[in-house]
């Protein structure tokens, strides 16, 4: 066997030369890490785009966004009657429950829903993990701008309609 309370002094020595060396290796909380572009942190929303279809939350597999909307009438000049549209009253996304898939995200036809890199969101309250929102709109100032075009690939619908529509016929 061995000496009773080897194990722990050969811990206790390993500890004490790791303490007293001068390390030149900073890390997390003092160095900002170096993440890859269009990693995943947080999911940030763009309220204007969100036209409450729902598709987000009915794919979420943590049921993890809470949605409430209300009708509102839009009068439209010359139509024959007002028209109704859904009008944003609660987005919330518990990331007490997110297991951050992007399935959300993918889901979105309309783009409100974003990637941020932004990973230092903790609470000491597991409620506070509940953003509003207000709060998820907060985060969009971080979201990071789309990767260029393949140069070699083909032209967005957006730019061969633009094309067209400036060429003289």
């Amino acid at each position: 066997m061995g000496v009773p309370g080897e194990g722990l002094a050969k811990g206790l020595a390993v500890t004490l030369k790791t303490m007293t060396r001068r390390s030149h290796t900073r890390q997390y909380p003092d160095v900002e890490p170096d993440l890859p572009p269009r990693s995943r942190g947080v999911i940030a929303l763009l309220e204007e785009n969100c036209t409450v279809c729902m598709l987000c939350a009915r794919e979420c597999p943590d049921w993890c966004i809470y949605i409430d909307s209300h009708k509102e009438e839009v009068v439209v000049p010359g139509a024959a009657r007002a028209r109704q549209r859904n009008v944003l009253d609660r987005f919330d996304i518990d990331f007490s429950l997110c297991m951050y898939c992007g399935i959300c995200i993918e889901a979105c036809p309309f783009d409100a829903l974003y990637w941020t890199p932004e990973f230092e969101y903790a609470e000491y309250d597991i409620r506070d993990l509940l953003h509003d929102k207000s709060r998820l709109g907060e985060w969009m100032a971080t979201v990071p701008p789309p990767p260029p075009h393949d140069p070699n690939g083909e032209p967005s619908k957006e730019e061969t309609a633009a094309v067209k529509k400036a060429a003289p016929r």
